[in-house]
């Protein structure tokens, strides 16, 4: 009796052995299926991993730009894509744009003072050629709609080709802008240079555009002038194609620096149509650009510590540069000489010149003030300029009049 029970006992341990090794391998699986424990699988199922944050409508600091030269303004980005770009106009007057990514809300600990400008940021004024070159440059030119110069008066084709098409739209002259088609266009958007009048920014305002002034001619290196196109990457998300940009002139710069300076005297002015002469200051940019490409200045007691131009007498601009080994003459308002002898007769001191008489006279071309993004360049011409020999008479920016 006792051999019985003991038999049926092993049989049901061998039963129940059976069954859980049947459960081990369900119905239908083979040696080909994926383990539980593979390392894909506990990523997945990991309880103790931690979610993907969510920065919507978060300020959480990541890093700043790096900038090389530019002082007046800076962008900080945050997790999700926010960014935080400020112009500093003067110390105590910061205009700051807080960029939200699309599809993200504005964070409740925004700077309360803060543009608040929604990506994709579009249908903006620009009332700066500078600005709307180093936009046109990252790639950017469709976000303008409106300028406050007309189509003749541009030598940018890309921006010419926009008005003409009206892509782009003329609204007036800055200091009195058609209020009305600004309206009409809906744009809450603009960038301003500093010639921007208080009675016209008081408009703008009354409309609801929120106006930020370009401050990139207060920079003391002129290639924080092109920096400035990270700024405009930061807000139209082309930070590449900016990086780029400045990249390609600072090379220039880099490979300057590497030669020596040419001993060269350089004098720059222009005369007006009535008659009257303006010297580029000492520590103007232009200035900078000639040092940089191995000349000094002709006139280095004129305007020291100040930027643009200064007025000047003939007999005292002549004491001071009439033994410069060159000219360069400046496009303006007064036109340009067709020739070496047309410039000549604008005043009885220049064929006196010693530059003149050598016939190392230059002038710029109509769009080197407008053209912000390859100032690079511009101080390379500067360079090849002062290196030349008497064949070379046009450069990009730079032409010999004959």
């Amino acid at each position: 009796m006792k051999a019985k029970i003991i038999a049926i006992l092993l049989s049901c341990i061998l039963l129940v052995t059976a069954l859980c090794a049947c459960a081990e391998k369900k119905p239908g699986n083979d040696e080909q299926a994926t383990p539980l424990n593979t390392a894909e699988n506990n990523a997945n199922t990991d309880p103790t991993a931690a979610p993907e944050e969510n920065y919507d409508g978060k300020l959480v600091f990541d890093h700043s730009m790096e900038l090389k030269y530019a002082k007046f303004f800076s962008v900080d980005y945050y997790k999700g894509g926010y960014k935080i770009a400020k112009v500093i106009n003067t110390p105590e007057d910061v205009s700051t744009m807080l960029i939200v990514p699309e599809n993200m809300s504005v964070p409740a600990d925004a700077p309360k003072d803060a543009i608040v400008l929604k990506q994709p940021v579009t249908n903006i004024l620009v009332s700066s050629t500078p600005v709307t070159s180093l936009i046109n440059a990252i790639g950017a030119l469709d976000v303008i709609s409106l300028t406050t110069y007309d189509v003749d008066s541009w030598y940018i084709d890309e921006v010419k080709a926009a008005l003409t098409n009206k892509k782009m739209t003329y609204i007036g002259d800055y200091k009195a802008p058609d209020f009305e088609m600004i309206a009409a266009q809906g744009t809450t958007f603009a960038f301003f240079s500093t010639m921007l009048t208080d009675d016209v920014r008081e408009q703008l305002t009354t409309l609801g555009v929120s106006v930020v002034l370009d401050q990139s001619a207060q920079e003391d290196h002129p290639l924080a002038r092109v920096e400035w196109a990270k700024l405009y990457g930061a807000i139209f998300n082309k930070e590449e194609n900016a990086d780029n940009v400045f990249n390609t002139q600072n090379a220039y710069v880099d490979e300057l620096s590497k030669i020596e300076k040419t001993g060269k005297t350089v004098a720059m002015f222009y005369i007006t149509s009535k008659g009257v002469l303006y010297a580029r200051n000492a520590d103007d940019y232009m200035v900078k650009m000639l040092t940089i490409a191995g000349g000094e200045y002709a006139l280095p007691e004129v305007g020291v510590g100040k930027t643009g131009t200064a007025k000047m007498e003939m007999e005292a601009f002549y004491d001071a540069a009439k033994d410069a080994d060159y000219i360069i003459y400046i496009w303006s308002l007064g036109g340009k000489p067709d020739s070496l002898e047309a410039f000549k007769s604008r005043a009885e001191i220049l064929p006196e010149m010693k530059a003149v008489k050598n016939g190392n006279v230059w002038c710029t071309t109509p769009d080197y003030f407008q053209i912000q993004n390859t100032i690079g360049n511009m101080i390379n011409d500067i360079h090849l300029m002062l290196t030349a020999d008497e064949s070379t008479d046009t450069l990009t920016y730079l032409y010999k009049l004959k």
